[in-house]
Formats: structure tokens, C-alpha cells, sequence
């Protein structure tokens, strides 16, 4: 069994966990304390502010976002099939924190927005890299949305094979 999460890292996935469960009212730092079985004080020796707090979730989103692309961008399947395949991997830390970075955009944290937007323009870049087209590779990030979307309430995606011909076929005679 791998070793329990640092202080600070129990206290972000608490967090997380908290906004994509019950929403960002209920996900105050005393409820965010006690789910991460730190004290208060604990909690306030890494955030002082629960501004700090979400700016801390944003950044560790930030992280998985660079962590991701650069294995996509190393996989030997290359980025789509790459992208495509993980698209409906749910439940995994990745997913509670753009999750939660999800529910912190939709109030008054631009930062949250932001960063959402810099991992759809990651994964883009990411993608044209393979497919030289920058529609494309927007499309195919569409594409990903949809199979998360999917995934996210139970139903399966079509086999990666199907996608991966279905993208065959908006790459141009000389991108394919």
C-alpha cells in the first residue's frame, strides 16, 4: 500500500472531493479540514485563505495538465489514440480535481476558468502535433469532450478503433 498523502496534498484532494460532491458553499475550510483529518490550523500552515485554497487545487490542476500532455505526447500510440483512449478514465484524481477546477469557474474565480482553458489548449497543441491542422485537432479535443461527457454518466464510449477511423477521415489526403 502506498504511503498516505502529505498534509497538503490530503488537504487539496479534500477539497476537491468536497466541490464535486456538495459544491463550493459547502466546501468551507473547516469542512475541508475535517475531510482531510487535518486541524484547522493544520490546514491555514498551507492556505491561509480559502483563496489560496483554490488557487493551490487550480495549480496541482495545472500539474496533472503538463503531466498529461507530455505523456501524450511520448505515448507510442501517439497523442489522439492517446487522448481518445483516456477520455473515459472517471473517478481517477485527474477527473475529481477538473471536476473540481469545473465548479470553481462557474464563480468568481477567473483563475479556475483560465486554467480550464489552458488544458483544452494543451491537449489542442498536443494533438496537431500529430495531425498538423489546427481544426482538426479541435474537433478531435470535441471529440474527447463528448467521450468524457459519456463516460461521466455511465454510458461507453464506441471502441477506440471506430473513433481513430472516424478521425481518419477529417485529416486531409496530406496529413493522413
Amino acid at each position: 500500500m502506498p504511503p498516505a498523502p502529505a498534509a497538503r496534498g490530503k488537504v487539496l484532494q479534500a477539497f476537491a472531493d468536497l466541490l464535486v460532491a456538495s459544491g463550493e458553499r459547502s466546501a468551507t475550510l473547516d469542512a475541508v479540514a475535517e475531510r482531510a483529518g487535518v486541524s484547522k490550523g493544520g490546514l491555514l500552515y498551507h492556505f491561509p485563505s480559502k483563496d489560496a485554497l483554490v488557487e493551490g487545487v487550480v495549480q496541482h490542476l495545472r500539474d496533472l495538465i503538463t503531466a498529461d500532455v507530455a505523456l501524450m505526447r511520448d505515448a507510442e500510440e501517439g497523442p489522439v489514440a492517446y487522448l481518445l483512449r483516456t477520455s473515459s478514465d472517471v473517478g481517477s484524481a485527474f477527473d475529481r480535481t477538473y471536476l473540481a477546477v469545473t465548479q470553481l469557474a462557474q464563480g468568481p474565480y477567473p483563475w479556475a476558468r483560465e486554467a480550464l482553458d489552458h488544458a483544452q489548449e494543451a491537449w489542442t497543441q498536443a494533438v496537431t502535433t500529430e495531425v498538423h491542422d489546427a481544426a482538426v485537432a479541435r474537433a478531435i479535443v470535441l471529440l474527447s469532450d463528448g467521450i468524457y461527457y459519456r463516460a461521466s454518466i455511465g454510458i461507453q464510449a464506441p471502441p477506440l478503433d471506430e473513433l481513430l477511423g472516424l478521425v481518419g477521415r477529417f485529416r486531409s489526403p496530406a496529413t493522413a
